[in-house]
């Protein structure tokens, strides 16, 4: 207690040397204290880190709240637990209502400027932090076609955004927030310490990290501003790595997912080199950094200052993941500076000092040390918020993270044990690696193989329904996307869009009407594309114009050039489409250099037609579109020996039966009977060969 006296003290004399310090916050995600040389382990080198502990307070026993990107943030910058700030999870849930008392709020009221720069599409500004922020760069660029790389950004260019804000506002006091994906999946080092760490990447990410790190550090020491910040430290959560069975995060809860690095440098390197061994958490950093710029303190938060600590006091952690998109149980923990207990239908205790990894349950041994815990961790409410509707891009944007994103089924009777089930977890993330990989159909021979066994897990059906359409499988996919919302009628709302669409996909208008009509809710830019082709498909085009100018964004620009070149409104047409190739900007966007050149052919165009038809066939190999205008173009110039290669063309890039019917059409039509008469015998034998991949013979 006198050691803690002390260092309120000295902190105290501190604060009258440098008032409104800047103060800078640097969350590192999914980072591990036991892997960090500062709490003893020697497996990476990390000099930055190392600086930093050497210049500030090392908290040995920090934990986080929750083992998931965004609720653990929403604890930190509301200072709240997870059940008394709404956000359980990544998807369903937003930050909202009153506001006022979080960090940045707090601060701004201080008069500081506040600013933060994320490196992960998790962290985005809809999810209500960015409203918390006078600046806030999430410039993560999304698009259709985005892959997991592409969801995150190098922590190098965030921190380079940070800086860039920092430098129009360092005359005045300000927070910084700044947030590194690395060490997040996929591990993924930039040399030299991909080579480095070569059978350990996670490690190898962690490095990168911190020459991330390092370099900023560098930065500010060049402004002036290392010595006099507060800088905090700490990461949001911990990584499984196989540990319990568990190789990421979000569905256990064990100490490799909760037990965090936190560093506290104080200005001037106050109390450098002091190491604290009471516990502590995520939510006390939101009281440290108010008090110690001299803000207000929200009455009645769960945490307390890291510079005047209890040893004694519970961390409350949990995760609601396996309950909201598995239907499996909760898992909630107490952890004191002895003892971590987890409830779940197995409930275990763990001796932490002499066990810290938590390899042998002595709840049997410990049994009045058990139920005290539990006693303790009953009187904390659950607090369950059903999750918020999601549209199916949010989804598929978290899945490609390694997320699930489904609402689980409705169950009757126990919860399972999340521990006992671990295994089936991995087997579904193995379908995410598959479908990224393009193994679409390995990934549904999965997803049957544990929907024999599981039933009720709704992101398998999916997972298996976006394979099955890219396998051209439409009914199959159609069916799978029923299946799930039968079992989970809360997503009808988030599977509306993509039913509809593979409806209108196999000639179902009617339906496919009545479900784009659904997905207006979530999906109103999908929704009015949907609409606008159902009018195409019955020629109304005056509607499909309609529709198209109401749909968002470069598929609604290139949508609209379509409707309006049926309508012979070519000059318009082009002008439309030129302008959804403008603002496509680096990621192209499938059938725009398609439209184009059907726009162009039909203003007599040719060569300039034939350029773009070939663009989009360079871009988008797998698409038939451009395929088949092409083969028209052709024709109109009697070039027929071009035609049947550039079929074969058409058929090599996506060989499904669907495909060589669609050649089979085209060549029967422009009178080539032996060619169609070819193709369509390869489609034959290939529904002969796989059954299933029966396809659209139409």
């Amino acid at each position: 207690m006198k050691r803690l006296l002390l260092i309120v003290l000295l902190f105290a004399g501190c604060r009258r040397e440098i008032a409104n310090p800047p103060v800078i916050l640097i969350s590192i995600d999914t980072l591990r204290a036991d892997h960090l040389t500062t709490y003893g382990a020697k497996l990476v080198d990390t000099p930055a880190i190392d600086r930093l502990a050497h210049d500030g307070i090392v908290y040995e026993n920090a934990y986080a709240h929750v083992p998931l990107t965004f609720p653990s943030h929403t604890t930190i910058m509301t200072g709240k637990l997870p059940f008394e700030n709404g956000v359980r999870s990544n998807i369903g849930y937003k930050l909202d209502g009153d506001t006022s008392n979080t960090l940045p709020r707090l601060l701004k009221h201080r008069g500081y400027a506040t600013g933060a720069a994320v490196s992960a599409y998790v962290l985005r500004g809809e999810t209500g932090l960015g409203s918390l922020f006078d600046f806030y760069d999430d410039a993560i660029e999304v698009y259709s076609s985005a892959t997991l790389g592409a969801l995150q950004r190098a922590g190098e260019v965030t921190a380079r955004a940070a800086l860039g804000w920092v430098d129009r506002v360092k005359a005045r006091p300000f927070f910084l927030f700044l947030h590194l994906f690395e060490p997040h999946t996929p591990y993924e080092p930039v040399e030299p310490f991909r080579t480095k760490y070569a059978s350990s990447p996670y490690d190898g990410e962690i490095a990168t990290a911190d020459a991330i790190v390092g370099r900023f550090f560098a930065d500010l020491d060049k402004r002036g501003l290392y010595d006099r910040s507060l800088i905090i430290l700490c990461g949001d959560h911990g990584e499984g790595l196989g540990d319990h069975g568990e190789a990421e995060h979000g569905v256990l809860l064990y100490r490799e997912v909760l037990h965090v690095p936190l560093i506290v440098k104080l200005p001037g390197r106050k109390l450098a080199g002091r190491r604290v061994a009471a516990t502590a958490q995520l939510v006390d950093i939101l009281p440290t950094i108010a008090g110690i710029v001299g803000a207000r303190v929200p009455r009645g938060l769960p945490g307390t200052s890291l510079l005047d600590l209890k040893s004694d006091r519970p961390i409350y952690s949990e995760t609601l993941y396996p309950r909201l998109h598995l239907g499996w149980s909760q898992l909630r923990s107490l952890t004191v500076s002895r003892e971590h207990y987890i409830e779940s239908p197995k409930p275990e205790l763990f001796d932490i000092v002499k066990d810290p990894r938590e390899s042998e349950n002595i709840r049997d041994e410990r049994r009045r040390d058990a139920r005290a815990l539990a006693d303790r961790l009953a009187a904390i409410p659950l607090n369950l918020q059903r999750q918020a509707p999601a549209n199916r891009e949010e989804m598929a944007r978290l899945a490609a993270l390694g997320y699930l994103s489904g609402a689980a089924a409705e169950t009757n009777g126990p919860l399972r044990n999340p521990r006992d089930n671990i295994q089936i977890l991995a087997r579904v993330q193995q379908t995410f690696v598959l479908n990224q990989q393009g193994r679409y159909r390995e990934s549904v021979e999965l997803c049957r193989q544990i929907l024999k066994d599981d039933p009720d897990l709704v992101d398998v059906y999916t997972q298996m329904a976006g394979d099955l359409r890219r396998l051209g499988r439409l009914k199959e996919a159609l069916d799978a996307y029923r299946e799930g919302v039968r079992r989970s009628p809360q997503l009808v709302d988030s599977f509306a869009i993509e039913i509809a669409k593979l409806e209108l996909d196999l000639g179902d208008v009617k339906s496919a009407e009545l479900n784009a009509q659904q997905a207006m809710k979530l999906d109103p830019g999908d929704a009015h594309l949907i609409l606008a082709a159902i009018a195409e498909a019955r020629s109304d085009w005056p509607a499909a114009e309609r529709e198209a100018r109401q749909a968002a964004g470069v598929p609604g620009l290139v949508m609209l050039a379509r409707m309006l070149a049926q309508q012979q409104k070519l000059d318009e047409a082009l002008a439309t489409i030129n302008r959804a190739a403008a603002e496509q900007g680096t990621h192209p966007v499938p059938t725009l250099a398609s439209t184009r050149g059907d726009i162009l052919a039909r203003m007599g165009r040719n060569r300039d037609a034939e350029s773009s038809f070939r663009e989009e066939m360079q871009r988008f190999p797998a698409t038939t579109d451009a395929y088949v205008k092409l083969a028209l173009l052709l024709a109109s110039e009697h070039r027929f020996t071009e035609i049947e290669p550039t079929l074969e063309s058409m058929v090599k890039a996506s060989p499904k039966p669907a495909t060589y019917f669609l050649a089979a059409r085209e060549m029967k039509d422009l009178g080539n009977d032996a060619g169609a008469r070819a193709f369509r015998s390869q489609g034959e034998l290939l529904i002969r060969q796989n059954p299933r991949e029966r396809g659209d013979r139409r």
